[in-house]
């Protein structure tokens, strides 16, 4: 299964150039990635096993609509078994393609931090880790060694309310768990975020509460659907707009001047 679509809100396509990861902590315990495999498993010979494809490298050069992509929703993209050359391989196509928006995800927060200094880090590259629990807060200050445009967290699975350190954070993320097997998210729990985004001026997305499935609670927050995302996402859509319509403007023209040379 190598499709681009997605329901996930907070971003408009995926791009797995690698699939399958090993759990690391209680927010992988239901992993939907893994549930993916298990459900399509004539998609995924390899089973949840981490597996390089080399085939979806260049997948977002043929993209040209600018669109926010998330990078490995299958997979982790800092994973112990991905072998640095690659991962420097898929830094370049990110590079290569300043249309797109990169969303990287990790849980392997040390190992970011450790070779985040050899990799380039291009303007379109928006690096979080998930951080589901307290426990994991750890991850945020690893996170801020990167320089990476956006800097973003994922608290999803929300498994318990959070105090955060929101300095240098641009965006959180917040959302409860899906699935028959899925751990109960508290309202006040999404509020406490919710009030330190506030004090931050940081943007908050609501993704959603969770259930047996993941559009089953709804999105709503206190009769609010909360879809912020950072400021740096409207500037590259101003930018590219613009691009756009510096090009068609372009082609036109051209076009004109053909007709011109057919006429005489």
């Amino acid at each position: 299964m190598s499709s681009s679509k997605t329901g996930i809100e907070w971003t408009d396509k995926t791009w797995n150039p690698t699939t399958g990861c090993t759990k690391v902590s209680p927010g992988c315990r239901n992993c939907y990635a893994e549930a993916i495999t298990m459900r399509f498993s004539a998609s995924f010979p390899t089973g949840f096993n981490f597996t390089i494809h080399r085939e979806r490298l260049e997948q977002p050069k043929k993209w040209r609509t600018p669109s926010r992509i998330f990078v490995n929703s299958m997979s982790d993209l800092f994973h112990e078994d991905l072998d640095f050359g690659y991962l420097r391989e898929i830094f370049a196509v990110m590079r290569d393609t300043p249309w797109h928006i990169y969303q990287i995800l990790t849980k392997r927060a040390q190992k970011l931090a450790t070779l985040a200094d050899k990799l380039e880090w291009s303007e379109n590259i928006w690096m979080g880790v998930s951080v589901e629990s307290q426990q994991y807060t750890h991850r945020i200050e690893a996170l801020k060694t990167v320089p990476a445009k956006v800097r973003f967290l994922s608290c999803e699975p929300l498994l318990g309310p959070l105090n955060l350190d929101l300095s240098l954070i641009d965006w959180v993320i917040v959302g409860g768990e899906s699935g028959y097997q899925h751990r109960p998210i508290e309202p006040d729990w999404v509020r406490e975020i919710l009030a330190q985004t506030r004090e931050s001026k940081v943007a908050f997305f609501f993704k959603q509460w969770g259930g047996n499935y993941s559009k089953a609670g709804g999105r709503m927050l206190d009769e609010r659907i909360w879809d912020e995302m950072p400021v740096a996402w409207n500037e590259h859509k101003a930018k590219w707009t613009i691009r756009a319509v510096s090009s068609l403007k372009k082609l036109s023209k051209n076009q004109e001047q053909d007709n011109l040379l057919t006429l005489t």
